[in-house]
């Protein structure tokens, strides 16, 4: 496992990691930041659908993460700076001390996803959530309860970005994913390929607890504030769930991981 030393924040090996919060924002060539230990055991691991490119480390974690780093391909670079470089070169104070990137694939297309889902699939569907904090916080519920996908209509965040794959844990680089286009075409969708579409809102029709799932299940989602488009919601079996007298609203990622727990364990 070959280390490379950096001693200069300007070292042109280095440059796509350059700046990292302004650049994420506009990508990389086809490249993303992955941030921190979890996330680059995510990316190395069996179950990624991407591929490292390669690792920028802060050199005093070297023989900690020695380990994880030869976990890596054989053929990707890993680049070791002091603290002070390894910051001047993001940009910002890297406190985990772990930056890699890792190239984007085309992703399947939301048909091939929902066509090939299992009888008793369920996926979480997101329409105009541009929190990267929030998409994340799905991304990481879809994993731990067993979410076959997720799907993203065209107005929600990148799930590549630096921040979402971080709140995540790696998630993102694990779960299957798509985007869809727009929100009124997802009933059709979702209907092609026998999915019941389960929509949350806080004026559901019923308590979430009282749905039970039957075969492919899709839950979806809207943004805090406007929330699904009506003509997504009229079209959808509508749950709530129910809250405290005076309070009706929960963050989506916390509200996600209420719904696809009971959607994967209901009895």
């Amino acid at each position: 496992m070959p280390i490379i030393p950096i001693d200069d924040p300007e070292d042109p090996r280095t440059a796509d990691y350059r700046d990292v919060r302004e650049r994420d924002l506009v990508g990389r060539r086809g490249l993303f930041v992955a941030e921190g230990e979890v996330v680059l055991r995510a990316l190395a691991g069996a179950a990624s659908r991407f591929r490292p490119v390669s690792a920028l480390i802060a050199a005093e974690r070297a023989a900690r993460l020695a380990p994880l780093l030869e976990s890596l391909p054989e053929e990707t670079p890993i680049y070791a700076a002091a603290q002070p470089v390894m910051d001047a070169i993001a940009g910002f104070h890297i406190h985990r001390g772990v930056l890699a990137l890792g190239e984007r694939v085309a992703p399947p297309s939301a048909e091939a996803l929902l066509a090939a889902a299992p009888a008793d699939a369920v996926v979480a569907v997101m329409c105009g959530v541009g929190n990267h904090d929030n998409v994340g916080g799905v991304f990481r519920n879809a994993a731990a309860f067993g979410a076959h996908a997720a799907l993203l209509d065209a107005r929600c965040c990148d799930p590549l970005y630096r921040k979402a794959i971080r709140v995540s844990v790696g998630a993102v680089l694990r779960t299957p994913f798509a985007r869809f286009g727009a929100a009124p075409d997802l009933p059709d969708l979702l209907d092609r390929h026998g999915f019941a579409a389960v929509a949350l809102s806080p004026s559901g029709a019923q308590p979430l607890h009282r749905y039970r799932p039957a075969g492919r299940t899709a839950l979806i989602l809207g943004s805090e504030g406007p929330g699904l488009p009506p003509e997504v919601l009229v079209r959808c079996v509508t749950v709530r769930i129910p809250m405290a007298d005076g309070f009706d609203s929960l963050n989506v990622a916390a509200t996600s991981a209420i719904a696809l727990h009971h959607l994967r364990f209901a009895s």
